[in-house]
């Protein structure tokens, strides 16, 4: 969906954000069926008052990061993905929270607050940390430690119950006592990591927590081979644990920029099962649906019919139609989300028309004027564009120019989560027609790898910047043996200089190790130089504001006709875990798509006819959502697949229409009320249910959330007509705040 722009304000536009323009989205009513009463989250409590700033004890320049012993592989601590997990073959122990002065000296934080193992064997005490975030006074952090070792070969039970948890340390000054604590109600047998201090200093984190935390769903399966994912992003507000954001395949990093916004890296994957779709495994057993996400759930063996939503992998897959083109997606593109769980959406609404990522071509296969997902003649003035292998990872500010990123960009594979550095300007004002992707790391031989490979980029009060780097171009690869591992990269903190990039310098005394422990099924050995990583400035920080979503004013005076208190529909949004979505005219798209139909009309209404392409009908949206409904014979677990949600209950609505669809408006318009906390898709429809556009990514709603989008594959600039967003005033939201009044009136009486 595209963004409302109301002076220096955005909302986001529900609908067309989507990765760039790629798809539209259908409108439904909360699905009860598919989610048990359990998965209804706690309540959202209003944001505390912003506390008063403490004095700093500490020295700015002064560095926090962490050692880890040397590690690779597909779900390790250092991949992309599945790297939340806390057994000893994905972050093996030995590892600490350390700090260094401007002055060169280094302390070992953890090892001062009695925690870690001193021996060369990792046992009880031994520990791994990850991810520290300096609070915004520079006086304390927050990070992940997991405590504790295989301490008998071939004991998968003990090394499958280790679980990243939350600690919160200060002392950080040169000459005061280091004091650790445990964060209290964080989820306890979940995985959570990449903790930040939200602005009223609530803990944001990053966990594997099922919605509902339900423990037979637990662990969530992504959607690409089915391993264990995050789930998104939680908080910890009032003593209880709540979801900000869902997600089907993950999010990655954290940052809370200058503006408010929550700024992540997401794991786009919206695709069918590539474990469940093959014709030879229909009816064998291998896979199971399951009717809903209740634990008495009925199953099925059969996987033909099970999927629908989005189109086939390929033409030898179960349930393949010709008449469409196929479907994969993959990409790791840089997101934003309030505080409060509102507004989520990709950086600015950026995405493959700008930044390049997945191909796909045009969806119809009989439609000529269609055009692959990467427009080539794109308004647009990205240069560099995101692999569609990999993307935007350690998104970090600068402290001196808000709104001015760094990153790196990397492919999803082999690398250790390292590749080049880029900058780019993600102010919310900007378009992402202007953003562009800023390479800083020099070309060698044509390749930005050719002196080595970045992760953790930072720049620093001071203007300086520090990055985690290996010299080696190549991929990770361990030259040794599993019990005698030997790895190629030497990840290590350095300063790097724009001036003089091609050669980091370093930064710290190496801490040196020789380490054993099991693997668990060995005993590995490894000494050497310990990996040094997640480097953070501790200084302090201005408290970004505390970001919340308001009405643009067309919308806010259809309330006010119809005689809807704003206030009292969120409460009742909220006790019923909702949000209500709508927007004015989804016939409209930006310029730069032309993947899917453009020519679109409502029968008997509006209608945008761009060229002498085909003219497609539309008439409904359907508004899917991300059930846990897929299982595996002998895996733990469960996959999200689409599932239809159902509407709002027709006792409170006064709805006279019990199906899946809601009726656009003869304008273009829509407006319903759709689950809260959990992740969304959408397609839109002509009157034999037949899905004509279709979204490609998954988006997920506060409770209580109104939220609004001008059109579909929202606009940047200018839709394909040369017009800027529509202005129209929504007849299906005044029909729907009407119903809901009129329901209110009646269950009053």
């Amino acid at each position: 969906m595209k963004v409302i722009k109301t002076s220096h304000f955005k909302t986001l536009c529900f609908f067309g954000f989507m990765v760039s323009n790629l798809v539209h989205m259908g409108c439904q009513k909360p699905q009860r069926q598919n989610v048990s009463t359990q998965s209804i989250q706690a309540q959202p409590t209003a944001p505390k008052d912003i506390p008063k700033p403490t004095e700093f004890k500490g020295q700015e320049g002064s560095i926090l990061y962490v050692t880890q012993t040397p590690i690779g592989g597909l779900d390790t601590i250092v991949s992309h993905f599945t790297n939340h997990m806390a057994r000893v073959d994905q972050a093996p122990r030995g590892g600490d929270l350390m700090i260094r002065y401007p002055d060169g000296s280094t302390r070992n934080l953890t090892r001062e607050a009695g925690f870690g193992e001193a021996s060369a064997f990792q046992g009880d005490k031994s520990i791994a940390v990850r991810q520290p975030t300096v609070h915004w006074d520079g006086n304390k952090a927050l990070f992940s430690m997991a405590i504790g070792s295989v301490t008998q070969r071939y004991s998968h039970k003990q090394n499958n119950a280790f679980r990243w948890q939350i600690y919160e340390i200060e002392g950080l000054g040169k000459s005061e006592k280091v004091q650790i604590k445990k964060v209290a109600n964080q989820p306890k047998d979940a995985n959570n990591i990449a903790p930040i201090y939200g602005s009223d200093d609530r803990v944001i984190f990053i966990s594997d927590q099922t919605p509902g935390s339900q423990k037979h769903l637990y662990p969530q399966l992504d959607e690409y081979e089915a391993q264990p994912v995050n789930t998104g992003i939680w908080s910890i507000v009032d003593g209880k644990s709540q979801m900000i954001e869902h997600s089907p395949s993950g999010v990655f990093q954290l940052l809370l920029d200058s503006t408010g916004r929550i700024i992540y890296t997401k794991w786009d994957h919206l695709q069918r099962d590539q474990m469940g779709d093959k014709p030879t495994y229909d009816g064998t057993g291998r896979v199971l649906t399951f009717d809903n996400e209740s634990p008495t759930s009925s199953s099925t063996n059969k996987t033909k019919g099970t999927e629908f939503f989005p189109e086939a992998r390929s033409d030898d897959r179960i349930d393949y139609d010709p008449g469409y083109s196929t479907h994969k997606f993959n990409q790791f593109y840089p997101w934003q989300v309030n505080q409060d769980g509102s507004e989520e959406e990709t950086l600015n609404h950026i995405g493959r028309h700008e930044w390049g990522g997945s191909y796909t071509d045009g969806n119809f296969t009989n439609d000529a004027s269609l055009k692959p997902s990467i427009n080539k003649n794109a308004y647009t003035k990205a240069t560099m564009q995101l692999p569609g292998d990999g993307g935007l990872f350690f998104i970090n500010e600068d402290p001196k120019l808000p709104g001015r990123f760094y990153g790196v960009r990397a492919k999803e594979f082999g690398t250790g989560n390292a590749g080049s550095l880029v900058s780019l300007d993600g102010r919310p004002e900007t378009s992402p027609e202007q953003m562009a992707l800023i390479p800083l790391t020099p070309a060698g031989k044509g390749s930005y790898l050719e002196y080595g490979r970045y992760r953790n980029f930072i720049k620093l009060s001071d203007g300086k910047f520090v990055a985690s780097h290996t010299e080696a171009p190549e991929n990770l690869e361990n030259k040794g043996t599993l019990s005698n591992p030997n790895w190629n990269y030497k990840f290590r903190i350095k300063k790097w200089d724009p001036n003089a990039p091609k050669r980091p310098s370093l930064l710290t005394i190496p801490s040196k190790r020789t380490l054993k422990w099991y693997t668990p099924d060995q005993e590995a050995s490894w000494s050497g130089e310990m990996w040094e990583l997640d480097p953070t400035e501790v200084r302090p920080r201005p408290r970004p504001p505390l970001k919340t979503a308001t009405v643009p004013k067309i919308e806010k005076t259809v309330f006010d006709e119809v005689g809807v208190d704003q206030d009292e529909l969120k409460n009742w949004l909220r006790s019923n875990e909702l949000a209500l979505i709508t927007g004015r005219n989804v016939l409209r798209r930006d310029r730069n798509d032309l993947q899917q139909p453009y020519n679109l009309a409502v029968p008997g209404g509006e209608q945008t006819v761009v060229d002498k392409g085909p003219l497609y009908n539309v008439s409904s949206m359907q508004i899917l959502q991300a059930s846990l409904v897929r299982g595996y014979k002998k895996r733990k677990g469960r996959r999200v697949l689409p599932r239809p949600v159902t509407l709002w209950p027709e006792s409170e609505a006064g709805a006279n229409d019990a199906s899946s669809y809601t009726e656009l408006g003869k304008d273009g318009s829509f407006a319903t009320f759709v689950p809260a906390r959990r992740a969304l898709s959408w397609q839109l429809v002509d009157d034999n249910k037949k899905p004509i556009v279709r979204e490609r990514i998954w988006v997920s709603f506060a409770s209580g959330e109104i939220r609004v989008c001008t059109s579909c594959h929202g606009i940047n600039e200018k839709d394909h007509l040369g017009r800027q967003e529509p202005t129209n005033s929504p007849k299906a939201l005044r029909k729907l705040l009407t119903q809901w009044k009129d329901s209110r009136a009646k269950s009053s009486n």
